[in-house]
């Protein structure tokens, strides 16, 4: 599905930083089918993520950036939920971008469009498919969240915890890992064979595949220390029954 644009505060673009940009552009190009045109991944001609040589105001792997159509006061309010800046806001190709850190340590990117939103290409294999915050200080960060970006926090049977913006899902919450990051989740076609071509690659899974709601998750590490996740959708069989009660009269129940 082509994108055209990012509601603020939502997940707009991932960025790989690594010292190996060549061999990481072949370790995804390998798992995606992304091909590499300057520092941005193309799936079918449209950008889909970022890659970046290592610098110093900045960690190595994945980093997920927020749309920020007003960058400093963003910016401002991290500060008071006490939250830190890592980079003075920089000139892009067609952005303005900075990095914080929320009151957790999790460090993410603030995106401020002018003429290029972010990713062009959701809902298809190999484009991302949603952002999760790991984190074990759940207060810390509901918190911090909430002063930032007006964010609650919700359960969903079956599909975990989310980060919610006026009962719109933003992100994905999971806890029991160390440290506190932000983690991208690619979608792909099928999650074994997805699995199986990581390894190929010199990547490894580090948990999973486990059934998640509708999908199939994994964790995975590719061969520099870059963390990101893969899912894949689950068909489920359902089963529609009709049948006659005398005091609702027609019942309609869902199987499967």
């Amino acid at each position: 599905m082509r994108i055209r644009g990012f509601a603020p505060s939502t997940p707009c673009w991932v960025e790989l930083t690594t010292s190996n940009p060549d061999e990481a552009a072949g370790f995804y190009g390998g798992l995606f089918g992304w091909r590499l045109d300057g520092d941005r991944f193309m799936l079918d001609g449209r950008a889909v993520a970022g890659l970046s040589r290592s610098r110093s105001d900045r960690p190595e792997g994945w980093l997920t950036y927020l749309a920020a159509p007003d960058l400093e006061g963003t910016a401002e309010r991290v500060a008071q939920a006490y939250g830190r800046a890592l980079t003075w806001p920089e000139e892009r190709d067609g952005a303005r971008s900075a990095i914080v850190a929320d009151g957790a340590g999790a460090v993410f990117g603030l995106w401020q469009a002018a003429g290029f939103s972010g990713m062009q290409e959701r809902g298809v294999p190999g484009t991302m498919a949603w952002a999760d915050l790991l984190t074990d200080d759940v207060a810390t960060a509901t918190s911090f969240y909430a002063r930032v970006f007006g964010w609650t926090l919700t359960h969903e049977f079956g599909s975990g915890e989310w980060l919610t913006e006026a009962h719109d899902s933003v992100a994905g919450l999971i806890t029991g890992r160390y440290g506190a990051r932000w983690q991208p989740s690619f979608q792909v076609a099928d999650c074994s064979d997805a699995i199986d071509r990581v390894a190929g690659l010199g990547g490894r899974v580090v948990n999973g595949p486990v059934e998640l709601g509708l999908g199939c998750y994994a964790e995975i590490i590719d061969p520099f220390g870059g963390s990101f996740a893969v899912t894949s959708p689950v068909a489920r069989e359902v089963r529609l029954d009709v049948a006659y009660n005398d005091i609702i009269g027609m019942e309609l129940t869902y199987g499967g």
